[in-house]
């Protein structure tokens, strides 16, 4: 298994295999913010408007390759203002159902914090559905769940769920207390 960042060209050129992946993701009751069944055009419209994102350098996008199929997928959204470029969100870490079982989704969410320790960046957020797999993943990545907003998001099937906001410290230093 190959993770690698990819630049516009790069993405551009696999967006059809990233909705794939979506498609596949949201099929499997993943709450990515979509709605099922996600359509193969919406899904390609929608990793299509990423690659502005990615080339402005507000958008990185990892792809995780099984030979040379997308299996996965992780990205790091940067804010814009002044105030809050130590921060970035962790957005849309998927694993296709195929590859599941091997610790793919660690890798991508390890290799998502390393990049982002990288680039000076030491405070990470984000939110997914409470109760969901992934809040194991989170939770045993070393992220602090800070609560839940009930109702706040729509799983695939159209039900409104509650979604619980995760924060991780990179390479921050704790004051000493006097």
């Amino acid at each position: 298994m190959i993770v690698q960042r990819l630049g516009s060209g790069e993405l551009s050129a696999r967006v059809r295999e990233l909705a794939e992946l979506l498609v596949d993701t949201v099929d499997d009751g993943a709450s990515v913010g979509f709605l099922a069944p996600l359509d193969r055009a919406e899904a390609l419209a929608w990793w299509e408007e990423r690659t502005a994102g990615v080339a402005a350098g507000r958008l990185a996008v990892w792809a995780a390759q099984d030979g040379d199929r997308v299996v996965g997928t992780v990205s790091l959204a940067f804010p814009d203002k002044p105030n809050s470029r130590h921060r970035a969100e962790l957005v849309k870490l998927m694993v296709h159902r195929d590859a599941r079982g091997r610790g793919l989704g660690r890798t991508l969410l390890g290799t998502a914090e390393e990049a982002a320790a990288a680039a000076g960046i030491t405070l990470l957020h984000l939110d997914t559905e409470t109760g969901s797999l992934a809040e194991r993943l989170y939770g045993g990545a070393g992220w602090t769940r800070i609560g839940a907003i009930p109702d706040y998001a729509a799983d695939p099937g159209g039900v409104l769920r509650p979604t619980s906001i995760y924060y991780k410290r990179l390479g921050a230093r704790v004051p000493a207390v006097s």
